[in-house]
């Protein structure tokens, strides 16, 4: 996959990296995005060390996602060092739902910064890059969202945060639609628990089967699915 380029959000830890890593494992040169340059500088180092060998490059970008600024910026760098992009992975997220909160004692701000980062910023970047998947009719979006923001499943607890990633999966399949017949490939998925910053220490699954269908969606070939929500590699219900 040499001259393929990805932007990985919020990719110096957790998922974000070890999505950035598969990335650059297959050939790939990846902008993976940081609000903290240098952690996104130390996070490119080790990757490139481990895969210098194989084809891919990782370098960084300081993103704050909820900055028009950034993001223009960030579309900016992309056309003039590459020209190209084929790959978006909207990761970046927060969870910020008070312990024990339910959505029937909860504070209104936690929904406003909740789905300002985890809605607004996702949109924010599709629009901002798209163009350059267009150009060479060719592009993978994929939103890492979870299995919490499925309706049939929903329940209670962590709502704000709940129903960010419903109306990301909802952004998902919008996007799908609008860019339908064009070669982009618009899909959600969810990592599952995965032992990260976010899931914790009892989480049941490793990053890197949390990176997976991730990179499975972010290297389908022409003519797979678009519009869908998928763990492990499979679809779920929305």
């Amino acid at each position: 996959m040499s001259g393929t380029v990805a932007v990985v959000t919020g990719g110096n830890r957790g998922i974000g990296s070890e999505i950035a890593r598969q990335l650059v494992k297959l050939g790939m040169q990846v902008v993976l995005t940081s609000r903290d340059a240098a952690k996104g500088a130390a996070t490119c180092k080790t990757i490139n060390a481990r895969h210098g060998t194989d084809g891919g490059q990782a370098s960084t970008f300081k993103l704050e996602v909820t900055d028009a600024g950034d993001i223009g910026a960030l579309a900016a760098q992309v056309a003039e060092q590459f020209g190209r992009l084929d790959v978006l992975v909207n990761n970046a997220g927060i969870q910020i739902d008070p312990k024990g909160s339910r959505a029937l004692n909860s504070d209104l701000q936690t929904y406003r910064d909740t789905f300002e980062t985890n809605v607004l910023a996702p949109l924010a970047l599709i629009q901002a890059l798209l163009p350059l998947m267009k150009k060479n009719k060719h592009g993978r979006i994929v939103n890492v969202s979870s299995g919490l923001g499925q309706l049939a499943e929903m329940s209670s607890g962590t709502p704000a945060y709940r129903m960010s990633k419903t109306a990301l999966n909802a952004l998902t399949r919008i996007v799908a639609a609008e860019v339908r017949g064009s070669n982009i490939l618009v899909n959600s998925m969810s990592p599952g628990w995965v032992k990260s910053d976010m899931g914790g220490p009892y989480a049941t699954r490793t990053l890197e089967q949390g990176a997976d269908t991730a990179v499975w969606l972010a290297t389908l070939p022409d003519g797979g699915p678009s519009g869908g929500f998928f763990y492990d590699r499979a679809p779920i219900a929305w």
